[in-house]
């Protein structure tokens, strides 16, 4: 695709299954689990481009993404993941360079955030689901091969005298790790600053013994006893996790109805607008009874209201970033009875201690912050048929502003989820986030017994604009009209530089770099310009750069 090229054409399938990967291979036996790549250089995700040295594109990551999940639902009784290569001396040579040379500026950018969301669904399973990951890096691990390692719990490097782990971004190419590498070498692997500049700026990378002294590795083997070292961590890891959980759930597929201007799933709808570069995202609450004890959750499984709605949201905000690049206001509406997800609510709070309800608790606040890292500006829009109750009010408490209808029919109301089992990068509830100077209303709207009318939430600062029948119409045209004649790229920056007010943590730091560095960088000529160090990578000529530091 070339850079001008306003789309990602054809729209992309986030949906596969272990039957039809292409690239990994995934083996379970008991408590520990294997996932092999193996990247077949004949299927990227487009044409254009080999993925050499087991380097990878957005398809081999929608695979991983998808073992990451399936491992958590369907094989809760893993204990231990060992990611590793069934490729001779390479573990992974990350991102495909020829395929980012050749993307345009948002797709680079998108790739990255769901290539970092999915590095944080590791350390997300690992924090909360008991199951730990082990890098077992039996090659040359490089740029985003070393990332995924960095994903991982331990590290451990083959010592053949010229396998390394390197993150040559920024020597070789003029960008930067894409996915985190340099946050988590100093604030996760606590590498020193000043090895850390080193080694960044360093294209062979770093080996051996000096891997491990400098803590970019936890072990080193040589080939011949580099297996039983990494069975031996493994068991060491599994070890560490005494909960047994299961049996698991199956995940069904997601495949929603696709046309010109829509998508529909079964509780999710998207309408789309390109002329007036808007959407609609609407949310259905569930029709029938849902589960209310452990054991009903299990029976009804991916079936569940709260897994199957939120799985079809996830894919619907995926499909909208890559492709429907130039949408950039989504109205975000929810329809049904609120009752029925007030129950759901309190039956998933009521039984969080069981696994397979913590998963799906756990899922939801994923999907959740996907939507908060989404480029697009979400405004809420609560009105006649309206259910943003507990867990779809973090749908209003996501968006940028909530418009809501002065009308008796309609209310918001909070639940037991609300108050932080659903939480932002930051580790801060949304209610939190939004009453950051003022505390005291997070409990005020958390003890609000019933329904919240629209001037009660006025009062209660649970809405930007309340108005009633007349005005509410125009107020809302006037607003997406005028916010969507803005500067896209303005706008990403400005709503990633308000949503995450707060505390900082090692996620915000790599979302927050990765909105601003990259999407800097990527679009500078130093870099993608036609002399630029990642347009000419592989050719003989030298990049040219302009020296100016700015």
């Amino acid at each position: 695709m070339a850079d001008d090229d306003p789309g990602c054409a054809p729209p992309i399938s986030f949906q596969t299954h272990p039957s039809r990967y292409r690239h990994w291979r995934l083996a379970v036996a008991g408590e520990t689990a294997r996932l092999g790549l193996a990247v077949d250089p004949a299927h990227p995700l487009r044409a254009g481009y080999d993925l050499k040295l087991n380097s990878y594109d957005l398809a081999v990551d929608i695979e991983l993404c998808d073992a990451v999940q399936r491992l958590r639902f369907e094989h809760p009784e893993v204990k231990v993941v060992v990611v590793t290569s069934d490729r001779d001396r390479v573990f992974c040579a990350g991102a495909n360079i020829f395929m980012l040379a050749s993307s345009g500026h948002p797709f680079k950018v998108n790739f990255c955030k769901f290539t970092n969301e999915t590095r944080l669904a590791i350390e997300d399973a690992s924090a909360h689901s008991g199951q730990r990951y082990l890098a077992a890096c039996n090659g040359t691990t490089a740029g985003g091969g070393y990332e995924l390692a960095l994903a991982c719990d331990e590290i451990v490097l083959v010592d053949d005298g010229s396998s390394a782990v390197s993150l040559p971004e920024v020597p070789l190419l003029g960008v930067l790790p894409g996915t985190g590498g340099l946050t988590r070498l100093v604030d996760k692997r606590k590498v020193r600053r000043d090895l850390a500049d080193v080694f960044s700026t360093v294209a062979e990378g770093v080996k051996g013994r000096r891997a491990v002294e400098w803590r970019l590795v936890d072990a080193v083997a040589p080939r011949s006893r580099f297996d039983a070292e990494v069975k031996a961590r493994a068991a060491a890891l599994a070890r560490t996790v005494d909960e047994a959980r299961g049996p698991g759930i199956a995940l069904d597929p997601i495949e929603p109805e696709i046309g010109d201007r829509f998508l529909t799933y079964r509780y999710v709808t998207v309408t789309l607008d390109p002329a007036r570069r808007t959407a609609e995202l609407t949310v259905r609450a569930p029709a029938e009874r849902e589960p209310s004890t452990a054991p009903e959750f299990e029976q009804r499984g991916a079936q569940a209201w709260a897994l199957r709605a939120f799985r079809e949201l996830d894919d619907a905000l995926l499909r909208l970033r890559f492709s429907h690049e130039e949408i950039g206001v989504v109205l975000l509406r929810t329809r049904g009875d609120s009752a029925k997800v007030r129950a759901v609510d309190a039956a998933l709070a009521r039984h969080g201690d069981h696994w397979l309800v913590r998963e799906i608790v756990l899922h939801m606040a994923r999907v959740l912050r996907r939507l908060d890292l989404t480029g697009r500006s979400f405004f809420a829009v609560v009105d006649r048929g309206s259910c943003f109750f507990g867990s779809l009010l973090e749908l209003a408490l996501a968006a940028d502003r909530v418009y809501l209808l002065d009308d008796a029919a309609v209310a918001i109301a909070t639940s037991a989820l609300n108050a932080g089992a659903l939480p932002m990068t930051h580790g801060l509830a949304r209610l939190q986030a939004r009453f950051l100077a003022d505390p005291e209303r997070v409990d005020a709207a958390l003890q609000h017994k019933g329904p919240i009318d629209a001037r009660a939430a006025a009062r209660m600062g649970l809405c930007t604009v309340a108005a009633d029948e007349i005005d509410f119409p125009d107020e809302l045209r006037v607003a997406v009209e005028e916010r969507a004649s803005l500067s896209p790229d303005a706008l990403t920056a400005m709503e990633a530089s308000l949503r995450f007010c707060g505390p900082e943590t090692m996620e915000t730091k790599v979302f927050g770099r990765l909105t601003a560095w990259q999407n800097w960088v990527f679009s500078r000529p130093n870099a993608t310009g036609p002399r630029g160090a990642l347009s000419l990578y592989g050719r003989p000529e030298r990049a040219q750069f302009d020296w100016r530091r700015t």
